[in-house]
């Protein structure tokens, strides 16, 4: 068995609902696992994994919209913790721990410490399939998407094997990249959907514009997380953090509205919950995530707020209901089986995918 360090990002929390079933996974095959993250990676994870906190990269957003400056400067602020952090981590895990292979999930210092210890480097995120995946595109967006794909170049270096999860399947291309159905955690596998009614919403940050929308739909009822706050508004019900809570209104909810985070968009396509998709703007793996749900006619890219299409959403739910049932709803069973088939025998064929791109 082998002793494997595993990163995750700790921007959101869908990195680390992800990891924490594939950390699992490695446990229950015999494998030793240490994790790596921070932020909300690090809290979601510290109380049932060996997990070392790190430093890490945050977007900084505002409306709904990324801060170009904020991000830059409160990222530039964080390098001498983020320095000493990298030289923590080499002394007490790369060096202690002895690690057989690393798996990042988006985080980049795992990733550079693979290659530094000439370790077999296995990615398992969302993001690698704007890199090495075949997909539609607008123009309007072609300039962010070479820089975005600069982003992710940077951040994980040549991984040996990419197991790329997505919703939208497009061709290869390398030889080295495969693609899976979104890891979904065991919680949301086994919901059984329903419809009582409500619409789930949820703001990763202040987002008035659209609240003060949402106002004017007297007659629905939105049930509103992301606020520090618990009281009713009108139509809005807004509700305090519980992850079972919001698990048991995402799958009893009639429709979803959000922002366009790979996690929880397709944890409502697997329950069948059109969406209603608001893209941060100026991140664009959020506006592809929102273009191609539009595409598959899942919901709506709800690019600029305006109360007529918020109607229109609504009003079509029954379409966008009947379009998923060709949504390809799966389990974790095929990327699971194919992480252990490649660290069996201690990583063995982890091995020769890192020695065949020397």
């Amino acid at each position: 068995m082998a002793n494997i360090v595993y990163g995750l990002s700790g921007e959101g929390s869908g990195h680390s609902s992800r990891s924490r079933e594939m950390i699992i996974h490695l446990v229950r095959l015999g494998h030793t696992v240490t994790a790596v993250s921070y932020d909300r990676g690090y809290h979601n994870l510290k109380d049932d994994f060996d997990v070392f906190e790190t430093e890490g990269l945050h977007i900084a957003s505002s409306d709904n919209r990324v801060s170009k400056v904020r991000t830059f400067t409160e990222n530039l602020q964080r390098l001498p913790r983020g320095h000493k952090k990298l030289q923590a981590l080499r002394r007490e895990v790369f060096k202690t721990f002895k690690p057989d292979c690393v798996i990042t999930d988006f985080e980049p210092m795992t990733a550079y410490l693979a290659h530094h210890y000439d370790l077999p480097l296995i990615s398992i995120d969302n993001q690698h399939r704007i890199r090495y995946m075949t997909y539609p595109c607008p123009t309007r967006l072609h300039k962010e998407r070479r820089m975005t794909i600069s982003v992710i170049r940077a951040m994980v270096p040549k991984p040996d094997v990419s197991l790329v999860t997505t919703f939208y399947f497009g061709e290869a291309k390398n030889d080295r990249t495969f693609f899976f159905p979104p890891i979904l955690r065991e919680a949301v596998v086994n919901f059984r959907p329903s419809n009582e009614g409500h619409v789930l919403v949820y703001l990763t940050s202040g987002f008035e514009s659209f609240l003060k929308l949402l106002k004017t739909f007297r007659r629905e009822r939105f049930l509103v997380y992301g606020y520090d706050r618990e009281d009713q508004d009108g139509p809005i019900c807004y509700k305090p953090f519980s992850r079972d809570g919001f698990l048991r209104d995402l799958a009893s909810c009639k429709a979803v509205m959000a922002t366009a985070g790979f996690t929880l968009m397709t944890e409502a396509f697997y329950l069948r919950k059109p969406y209603l998709a608001l893209p941060m703007r100026g991140q664009f793996e959020q506006e592809l995530n929102a273009y191609l749900l539009a595409r598959l006619k899942y919901g709506l890219n709800l690019r600029r707020i305006r109360s007529e299409a918020i109607g229109n959403f609504l009003y079509r739910l029954p379409d966008y209901v009947s379009n998923l049932d060709a949504y390809r709803a799966e389990g974790n069973d095929a990327i699971k089986a194919m992480l252990g088939e490649l660290l069996a025998d201690n990583c063995l064929r982890a091995w020769e995918f890192h020695h065949r791109r020397r």
